[in-house]
């Protein structure tokens, strides 16, 4: 039902409503539409449960569920609620089991979520227990649909959603392929935290090239990411998914660098290595950050390589979880590297501390005007097109033209 109570400007992909990032009841159609909807979400990599029965809990949206290898070949995501009081059937992170158990009553479930047993079904001594007509696969583990994509596995509790190639569409499915070849990968560690501001905002964040080199002093000052590199911004048809990418400029900075207010000549590295990289990936992109709609960020910076998956909490907060990740046949050397670089991000990272905390001011300017304000995504103009320059908003008017679509606003 369109929301006739809301004022929305007719060039809403450039004017956002504060509204959208604190309304309670616009955060649960957005539960309802977009994530328990036709749209992928990222549940982890296949590598993290590699023998049947090993599993993983996560949430997606607000529903918490399994990710586990149901066969040699298979991986099923079921939600973990039991079909008898929805108890929460697996309670640690992760693991390895013959079934499922839910430790309420004891109903088990096979590793495709299919209700096994039921204690006391016949009752005792021929009285009590489960009537006649109780059907055991009416109360199965609900399975959502899932793909295994090149070494991630995504989910979706709608059947109706596309392929995930097609969700994902030829232009981003080019960026995915970079990064995700099906090279067989390997975790190098995690890491979590929560945000007190709207899941969007990260969204919005990673599909920002514009604030890239003015917050993040650190990329101004040593050269990841500035406005005097050769940059690009792109999205897919719908405008949902996008990325960025750029390349490290060689030698000094010039003029245009030394102009930004973080750039600092004087700041050094004791150790320069927490920036120096080697070339391991096609193409001559230094910097690849992917937004896969609505639920996570594929970023490769350096020689780090990991996702930063979003879980909406309420419509003022979210977890950020971030799995670094890298190649099963990488040497030392490199798994060495990969964990030096990963300093850069994650909840106290040089780079990504900024992002939290810049997020969590913004979510407080919106509720301090939620009825009144607009967040403006003007740079670059109004259109929505593929950018070559970082002073562009472009991606984000994709998105929210996409997303006005989809909640009929």
């Amino acid at each position: 039902m369109k929301n006739e109570k809301r004022d929305w400007a007719d060039d809403g992909y450039v004017s956002v409503p504060y509204w959208l990032y604190t309304d309670p009841e616009v955060y649960q159609n957005e539960l309802e539409r977009i994530w328990y909807g036709d749209h992928w979400l990222y549940c982890g990599l296949e590598v993290e449960v590699p023998d049947i029965g090993s599993f993983r809990t996560m949430t997606l949206g607000e529903r918490p569920v399994i990710m586990i290898r149901s066969s040699a070949t298979e991986i099923s995501v079921v939600e973990n609620r039991c079909g008898h009081r929805g108890t929460k059937v697996v309670w640690t992170r992760s693991g390895k089991a013959l079934d499922l158990t839910c430790p309420y009553h004891q109903w088990s479930f096979d590793l495709k979520g299919c209700l096994l047993g039921v204690p006391l079904r016949r009752g005792v001594k021929g009285e009590g227990g489960m009537p006649k007509d109780f059907k055991a696969s009416d109360r199965n583990l609900r399975q959502l649909k899932v793909e295994v994509v090149n070494g991630v596995v995504w989910a979706s509790f709608s059947v109706r959603t596309p392929s995930f190639r097609d969700y994902l569409g030829p232009k981003m499915w080019r960026h995915y392929e970079r990064i995700f070849s099906g090279r067989k990968l390997r975790v190098v560690g995690y890491s979590r935290q929560r945000i007190n501001g709207n899941w969007k905002l990260m969204l919005e964040n990673n599909k920002d090239a514009y604030h890239g080199a003015l917050l993040h002093a650190f990329f101004a000052t040593f050269g990841l990411f500035r406005p005097d590199q050769k940059s690009a911004m792109e999205m897919d048809d719908t405008g949902r998914h996008a990325c960025i990418t750029s390349v490290m400029a060689q030698g000094g900075a010039n003029a245009i660098a030394a102009a930004l207010p973080g750039f600092n000549s004087a700041l050094k590295l004791k150790d320069p290595r927490l920036v120096q990289a080697v070339k391991e990936l096609d193409g001559e992109e230094t910097m690849g950050a992917s937004t896969v709609f609505p639920s996570v960020v594929l970023l490769q910076q350096v020689n780090s390589l990991h996702t930063r998956q979003i879980v909406p909490r309420d419509a003022g907060s979210f977890d950020f979880i971030w799995t670094y990740f890298g190649f099963d046949d990488d040497d030392e050397e490199m798994r060495n590297r990969r964990i030096r670089h990963a300093n850069l991000f994650g909840p106290a990272g040089f780079v990504s501390a900024d992002d939290a905390e810049v997020i969590r001011m913004v979510q407080q300017g919106f509720e301090h005007a939620s009825q009144e304000g607009f967040a403006l995504n003007l740079m670059g103009g109004r259109e929505i097109a593929t950018a070559t320059n970082m002073a562009s908003e472009t991606t984000i008017r994709g998105m929210y033209r996409y997303y006005r679509q989809l909640m009929d606003l």
